[in-house]
């Protein structure tokens, strides 16, 4: 059964997907990167960078890589899959606020602990930290749903987004050329897991009584 698209997801896939067309066939896509990608706090414009603006926190995640369409094909296929459960839980209004806030917690993430890890760095885009909020939600949320690991294992949802934070973990400490976010996917998750547990009250209410 697929599930029923709700407002706020709906309309975070129709922005996705226009801004990605935009940098597919407006010739724009290296203007808008060098504008709305998160870019370094010590901006390396020596190395064609961009400095860092505040908009950055948010902007990014809207942005996706143009040279292919799995960048943005995974994340909004987990913004489906996973979203709609999420925003019927939250409501659409907190569900839009939490979403925001696992990509700014994403941002801060990436801004913060991967310079103090690594060397150099250039700019973060993706939806990845805001999704990767929505799946710790969906994992907190229905944590005996059944999810299938590369659509063939099945699991609970708990287990599987436990091995998936630190799988991602693993990735962040031991893997720093692979040019993927994954401090920033962990951000995402933990600004998720801490309002969840802010909300946990009425996270609660809403399950039982949709139970």
């Amino acid at each position: 059964m697929f599930p029923k698209i709700t407002p706020v997801v709906r309309a975070l896939l129709y922005a996705n997907f226009i801004v990605y067309a935009a940098q597919r066939l407006t010739g724009y896509g290296d203007a808008l990167l060098y504008h709305f990608a998160l870019w370094p706090l010590r901006g390396n414009e020596a190395n064609g960078g961009a400095p860092f603006e505040p908009w950055q926190l948010l902007t990014y995640a809207f942005l996706h890589d143009p040279a292919t369409i799995l960048h943005i094909a995974s994340n909004m296929f987990a913004l489906w899959m996973f979203g709609p459960a999420a925003e019927l839980v939250l409501g659409s209004r907190r569900f839009g606020f939490y979403y925001l806030a696992c990509v700014i917690g994403a941002a801060l993430a990436q801004l913060f602990i991967v310079p103090s890890m690594y060397a150099g760095g250039g700019e973060t885009i993706g939806a990845s930290g805001g999704i990767m909020g929505v799946l710790l939600f969906f994992g907190l949320a229905f944590p005996q749903q059944r999810i299938y690991l590369y659509l063939a294992i099945p699991m609970p949802a708990w287990i599987f987004v436990t091995l998936y934070g630190l799988y991602e973990l693993w990735l962040g400490v031991f893997s720093s050329s692979d040019s993927v976010a994954h401090f920033g996917h962990l951000g995402g998750m933990l600004t998720g897991l801490l309002l969840f547990f802010i909300w946990r009250s009425y996270i609660r209410s809403r399950t039982v009584s949709s139970a």
